[in-house]
């Protein structure tokens, strides 16, 4: 037990009464558009955060009005699969009260932005008058669960699919908060205190992700999640998971403590047991994660503090028998696969690229009303990929035709004859809502990428993929410490850059200059990328071309993940 005192948010979880707190009375007060301090806490659980349009600040601040609050709400879509009625409710949504965008999230789940307070309620409970809800995907608790939605492997991918929903549901918190604060529900009133089966009455020390892959394709980037179970398929069929343990993405400028890690491949589990295990790893971090230091509180932190042998030795006793040893597997690429592609079934499926997961209708390119339109007809589902795009997935032949039609019609049917470098791309929102972003990110980063295109073009690359992320500060949202270019938020205009992730998202990039101006971005890259064009071995990817050139040497686990790595150490990261 540390001596250390709790930190705010433990005090803030214990007195909330299971997450109600004064949310109902804050909902009520209309003399300010903003929650209590308390209840912006809480409110996460509830699957949504309070912002402010930071565009605004400075005009409201010059005529002394409050900020321009309101609310973004995240909807859990375990697995990323929404049938077309919820692809339609969520649109109509996005414009009766948010601001007429749908966000696709690097978690597989919508985000809908600009809600203010007074309409908070009344969304919520449309969103669960659709089958979907918000609860959980937010707060110290599991999030969204992630899967990846493969079209190659219908059968697998129904059970796959059917794990994430199950451990969703499982490790889902029981209060009632929820029903009784956004939809109405009866209180119940008793003697005996409400109980949390899994999480008790402080939940978990932070946030905990989890994500389910079937090799070759990493599209969920297992390595940088909490917990990840890896497919294991045998002649066609599903036979169980790897269980991978501790990754993570966050990071503080300037405190060496707090890093990115990769998971830990530590053990298989048959496919039977898979939510038990889940929900005994949860278990472990509920009650051996730091609960002193939020910025040291993630899973990847316990993992790296008492090791990997110490968690697998602690979840085999929890769980009362022991994990089998890791089985072969091999992951290619994290890259989503765009256009046309047929299962076996005779259905078929089409992968549109979404640029930054903004859903949106602009002028020349009306997305969204496309969108909507192919929904009305689509007797199949719509998949959120971990890399913001959207997959119209399971077009049976009798309406292939049609749909084809409107993705012409709309201007979808081109959406992936762009460079390879921008169809694997991924930024986080940051500016203007996010109240931690230091730099723009979803809104610059096309920018970017379309400066360094000019050099693509001109040496040859325009068809290979590098995979590019920008967030607007280091908590890592857009996960850019995996991918071979990232951009990380250090201050307004001026980004820290990292090299040499793996291709597979199975290794971390490194910091390569740190608090560059924008405007240096493209001279400072584009030396590398003719360089890369020029020397490269075959079959070469970038992430380790710029590791075997020596701009960057590959990184090891842990605070070391901040110095400078000599070349030798290439030798430990295997």
């Amino acid at each position: 037990m540390s001596d250390k005192p709790l930190s705010a948010n433990e005090g803030i979880k214990t007195r909330s009464n299971y997450l109600r707190g004064t949310i109902a009375e804050g909902l009520a007060d209309l003399s300010t558009g903003a929650l209590c301090e308390d209840d912006q806490q809480l409110i996460k659980f509830h699957g949504s955060y309070q912002q402010d349009d930071r565009d605004l600040r400075p005009d409201r601040r010059k005529h002394r009005l409050e900020k321009a609050y309101s609310f973004m709400l995240r909807i859990r879509v375990p697995g990323g699969v929404a049938t077309s009625e919820q692809w339609l409710q969520t649109d109509r949504l996005a414009d009766t009260y948010a601001n007429g965008t749908i966000k696709l999230t690097t978690r597989q789940a919508f985000q809908l932005h600009g809600i203010i307070k007074t309409n908070l309620k009344r969304t919520i409970k449309e969103i669960n008058d659709c089958a979907m809800d918000t609860i959980a995907a937010c707060g110290d608790v599991n999030r969204n669960v992630m899967c990846n939605p493969n079209p190659y492997l219908s059968s697998v991918h129904a059970d796959v699919l059917q794990a994430a929903k199950d451990i969703s549901a499982h490790l889902t918190p029981a209060t009632r908060a929820y029903h009784e604060i956004w939809l109405d529900g009866e209180k119940v009133e008793s003697t005996e205190e409400e109980q949390e089966p899994i999480y008790g009455k402080t939940y978990l020390p932070r946030k905990f992700k989890i994500t389910i892959a079937v090799p070759p394709s990493n599209d969920v980037d297992i390595f940088a999640n909490c917990l990840s179970f890896i497919a294991i398929v045998e002649n066609g069929k599903l036979v169980g998971y790897n269980v991978a343990v501790g990754g993570g993405m966050g990071s503080t400028h300037g405190n060496e403590a707090t890093y990115p890690r990769i998971a830990d491949v530590i053990g298989f589990c048959t496919k039977e047991q898979v939510v038990d295990v889940a929900e005994k790893v949860v278990l472990v971090q509920r009650d051996f994660g730091d609960r002193t230091d939020r910025k040291h509180s993630r899973f990847k932190y316990t993992v790296d503090d008492r090791g990997a042998d110490w968690i697998l030795a602690k979840l085999n006793e929890y769980l009362g028998y022991d994990l089998g040893p890791v089985r072969p597997y091999k992951f290619d690429d994290n890259g989503d696969r765009f256009g046309w592609v047929e299962d076996e079934t005779g259905d078929s499926h089409y992968t549109l690229f979404v640029e930054g997961g903004r859903v949106l209708d602009t002028e020349g390119y009306p997305m969204r009303t496309g969108l909507r339109e192919i929904a009305k007809i689509h007797d199949g589902d719509f998949r959120l990929t971990a890399n913001q795009n959207l997959m119209i997935a399971k077009v049976s032949p009798a309406k292939r035709s049609q749909i084809e039609a409107l993705l012409e019609k709309y201007g979808m049917a081109k959406s992936h004859e762009q460079s390879a470098l921008r169809l694997s791309t991924i930024a986080c929102v940051a500016l203007p809502t996010c109240a931690l972003a230091l730099a723009e990110a979803e809104r610059f980063l096309p920018t970017i990428v379309t400066q360094l295109e000019e050099k693509l073009e001109e040496v040859g690359l325009r068809h290979d993929s590098i995979t590019m992320r920008m967030t607007g500060c280091p908590n890592g949202c857009g996960r850019p410490f995996i991918s071979e270019i990232g951009f990380v938020g250090f201050g307004p205009d001026r980004y820290n850059v990292y090299l040499g992730g793996g291709h597979a998202g199975d290794r971390l990039s490194k910091l390569f200059r740190k608090d560059v101006p924008s405007k240096d971005i493209k001279p400072l890259l584009d030396p590398i990328l003719e360089r890369y064009a020029k020397e490269r071995l075959e079959g070469e990817h970038f992430g380790d071309f710029v590791i075997r050139a020596g701009y960057v040497a590959a990184t090891i686990q842990g605070p070391d993940f901040h110095k400078n790595i000599k070349p030798e150490a290439l030798a430990l990261q295997s």
